[in-house]
C-alpha cells in the first residue's frame, strides 16, 4: 500500500479526494493545521474502508510540513502522491495598490515555502518507488492575476512557476507534477467545480499523466 498526503486537508475537496483515492486503494494522510478536523475526516474514512490519518502542520512552517509528512511516511507506507491544496487566507486578498512587501510575506510563505518543503519531504520517496505524481490546486489568480487579490495572484504565479519547472525536470523519473486551476469558487452540485467531480479530475490527472496544467473550467466561469 501507498499513501496520499493531502495538504490542506479540509471538508471539501480535501475530504473529497481522500475518498477517491481511498477507493483506489490509497492509505491517506491528511495534514492540516486543525487536529479535531483532520481526526474527524480519518474517522469516516475508516468508517468507508480507508486507512487514514489526520496530521497536523501550518503550511507556513515549512518545518511542520516536514515533520508531518515524515510522520505520515512512518505510519502509512511510503508517500506516492502529494497534493497541495491548501485554501488561502482572505488577508492575502489585497488590492494591489494596498499591498506592501510585508503583506507578501504570508501569500509567499503559504504557496511557495509550504510547497516547496512538502515536495523536497517526499520526494526521495517518491525516487525509490521509481514512480510518484505532485497534484497542485489553485485558483484562477494562478493564471489571470487579479488586481484586487494581488497577494494570491503573485503566490499563485510562483507556485505555478515551480511546478511547472518540475513537471519539466521529473518526468524523465517518472513522477508525474501537474497543476489544476478551479476558476472561482469550489461549489456543491456544480457540473464540473463539486468537490467529489474535481476528486475525480485529479484521479485522472494521475492515472493519464499527461501535461503540466489543467482546468476544472472555463476562466470566466
Amino acid at each position: 500500500m501507498t499513501t496520499i498526503a493531502v495538504i490542506g486537508a479540509g471538508p471539501g475537496l480535501g475530504a473529497a479526494v481522500a475518498r477517491r483515492f481511498g477507493r483506489e486503494g490509497f492509505a491517506v494522510a491528511l495534514v492540516a493545521r486543525d487536529p479535531e478536523r483532520t481526526e474527524a475526516l480519518a474517522a469516516d474514512l475508516a468508517d468507508r474502508g480507508v486507512t487514514a490519518r489526520g496530521f497536523t502542520a501550518d503550511v507556513r512552517d515549512p518545518e511542520a510540513v516536514t515533520a508531518a509528512l515524515d510522520a505520515a511516511r512512518s505510519a502509512l507506507g511510503p508517500i506516492e502522491v502529494l497534493q497541495y491544496s491548501p485554501s488561502p487566507h482572505r488577508d492575502f486578498m489585497l488590492p494591489v495598490l494596498e499591498t506592501s512587501h510585508t503583506d507578501l510575506v504570508g501569500p509567499i510563505e503559504f504557496s511557495v515555502y509550504g510547497a516547496v518543503a512538502a515536495v523536497r519531504q517526499v520526494l526521495p520517496g517518491m525516487r525509490a518507488l521509481g514512480r510518484g505524481t505532485i497534484l497542485f490546486v489553485n485558483g484562477g489568480t494562478a493564471v489571470v492575476p487579479h488586481p484586487d487579490r494581488a497577494g494570491t495572484s503573485i503566490a499563485f504565479a510562483a507556485e505555478s512557476a515551480y511546478g511547472h519547472l518540475l513537471h519539466d525536470t521529473l518526468g524523465a523519473e517518472g513522477i508525474h507534477v501537474a497543476q489544476l486551476v478551479v476558476p472561482g469558487a469550489i461549489v456543491p452540485g456544480h457540473p464540473r467545480k463539486d468537490p467529489a467531480v474535481l476528486a475525480d479530475t485529479l484521479w485522472g490527472i494521475h492515472r493519464d499523466r499527461h501535461g503540466f496544467r489543467h482546468f476544472a473550467d472555463d476562466l470566466d466561469a
